[in-house]
């Protein structure tokens, strides 16, 4: 083992492949159908690195290493939830209030039993930012203490129940998340036969139904052709009608203008095709559907698109984004030049833009590492993926500035993602697992232990309860919160495995993080302080 360990020592991009293929190789295995996924990286270098520590060989993935990958995997979320973030955002400020109050209660509760168990100010801090999984508030607890060593033992040992604490809720949320009523409704199409006398145009029954629900196909009678309908288009008796939407709209449409044809005219392609078309040419990526003016191009209509693994309608005010799968309704004989048009290559889905990642990465980290000044005369700093975070969501949002489209391929991102999150949790391992070693050779580690236990087991219920009950916020989305609430990718991951990587987790981690992160790095500062 002498060899290995000095091989291992010597070579940190060995040491690193080795970790992120045996960690995933136990993050693979499941027990009654559950794993750790990515979050097994994590503990196999504590493990391998604790080990190596006790036979006199630092096992380690550097800092910037590390916060390179962290980076990474935030960036990489806010542009993939940058697209519903801040509409979602608009009814949070009473989950984020929750979360604020629940942080708050955890620090005051650490200082109380902190106190309770004779242990010094700087000890508590630390404990406090491992039983939060927090760095950045661990370097604010030990600058505002003067004792950074002393924090970070407290640190260390209540780490790794700070991760898997938080995992026990993240399972606990998705246990009920399986019963959740936010879930998504599925995407349905229907041919309707109309049954209505009073001629009502397209473009106010839309008005009445919701931009969710498109019109895709219209048929005069039983023999006429098919055609794209237009919003001025008015339906008459016994016209049939195709419209595509969530279901409970399509029902709702059905009920509106008549009933169920016999008659599906998706089957009939003699003179409207359709076909999924893949988003490539980055002259389209980041515009509105209704901007690319397809209508009055092609005379088509985009009735839905597929990101990722989830089917959209094609709404007119839906941002494209490179990768996009759009499935086009349009006459048959223009469907060559449509495809041309969009590109319908697979450049669309593996294309990194790195315009738009170097830069958002750079402006990011920029932001995250400012100094901010605090009431005090202290001043803090967000950290780099929280700057970077918030730099994707906008990014994900806009789409393009000019001629620069700002968005990446949903699936280039979940890459991005993945392989970030996979080198920060080998570096996060690595740096816990020698300290872990020499916190446990001290006196107080069970203090320490039973400290950490309490503010991790009180942050986790405080916020299931909250968003459960307080704020009915489904199952799923409640464990992206505890994720983000912690600031812990680790839990992200444990989420995304267990959801098979369902938006509503990525959404609650991103809605919550960014504030988490500034919260818990002021409380840690104040305690540091007392």
């Amino acid at each position: 083992m002498q060899t290995i360990f000095t091989v291992l020592a010597g070579n940190q991009v060995l040491l690193l492949m080795i970790l992120l293929g045996v960690g995933m190789a136990f993050g693979h295995l499941k027990i009654r159908g559950i794993g750790l996924g990515a979050a097994a990286v994590l503990f196999v270098a504590i493990a391998l690195s604790a080990w190596g520590y006790a036979n006199g060989y630092e096992l380690k993935v550097e800092h910037d290493l590390g916060i390179l990958g962290l980076a990474l995997f935030a960036f990489a979320i806010g542009i993939n939830s940058g697209p519903n973030f801040f509409h979602m955002m608009r009814t949070a400020a009473g989950p984020l209030l929750g979360m604020v109050v629940v942080l708050v209660a955890g620090g005051g509760i650490a200082l109380l039993v902190g106190k309770a168990l004779g242990m010094d100010i700087p000890l508590i801090a630390g404990t406090f930012a491992g039983a939060i999984t927090n760095t950045p508030a661990l370097a604010s607890a030990g600058k505002a203490s003067g004792q950074p060593d002393l924090a970070t033992v407290g640190y260390s040992i209540s780490y790794l129940y700070g991760v898997i604490g938080m995992l026990v809720f993240a399972q606990l949320a998705l246990n009920y998340g399986k019963h959740d009523k936010d879930t998504p409704s599925p995407i349905g199409n229907r041919t309707i036969r109309v049954e209505r006398d009073d001629k009502p145009a397209i473009a106010d029954l839309q008005r009445i139904l919701g931009t969710s629900l498109q019109f895709s196909r219209l048929r005069r009678g039983e023999v006429g052709p098919i055609t794209t309908p237009l919003p001025s288009d008015q339906l008459f008796r016994d016209d049939l009608v195709t419209v595509v939407g969530p279901e409970e709209v399509v029902q709702k449409a059905t009920a509106e203008l008549g009933h169920d044809s016999s008659h599906s005219l998706l089957s009939d392609r003699r003179y409207l095709d359709f076909r999924r078309i893949t988003v490539s040419d980055p002259k389209l990526a980041g515009h509105q559907i209704h901007e690319l003016g397809l209508e009055d191009k092609f005379g088509a209509t985009v009735s839905r698109v597929r990101r990722g693994d989830v089917d959209m309608v094609g709404t007119p005010d839906l941002v494209l984004q490179l990768g996009d799968r759009v499935r086009v309704v349009a006459p048959t004989s223009r469907m060559k030049g449509i495809s041309k048009y969009f590109g319908d290559s697979a450049r669309g889905l593996t294309d990194i833009n790195p315009i738009a990642l170097g830069l958002g990465m750079a402006l990011g980290i920029l932001i995250g590492e400012a100094p901010i000044l605090t009431p005090t005369g202290a001043t803090f700093s967000i950290g780099s993926a929280a700057g970077t975070l918030l730099v994707g969501l906008v990014m994900g949002k806009i789409g393009r500035i000019g001629k620069v489209v700002t968005a990446i391929p949903y699936t280039v991102c979940q890459v991005i993602s993945e392989l970030g999150l996979l080198i920060f949790l080998a570096y996060a391992g690595t740096a816990a697992g020698g300290q872990i070693l020499n916190a446990f050779t001290g006196g107080s580690w069970w203090k320490i232990f039973i400290l950490g236990f309490v503010i991790t087991t009180f942050v986790g219920i405080g916020i299931y309860s909250v968003m459960r009950w307080g704020f009915k916020l489904g199952g799923t989305r409640t464990a992206g919160v505890l994720g983000g609430t912690q600031t812990q990718p680790a839990v992200l991951a444990f989420s995304n495995n267990r959801t098979n990587a369902d938006p509503r987790v990525a959404l609650g981690y991103a809605m919550v993080y960014p504030a988490a992160m500034i919260v818990k790095i002021l409380i840690a500062q104040v305690l540091g302080g007392l």
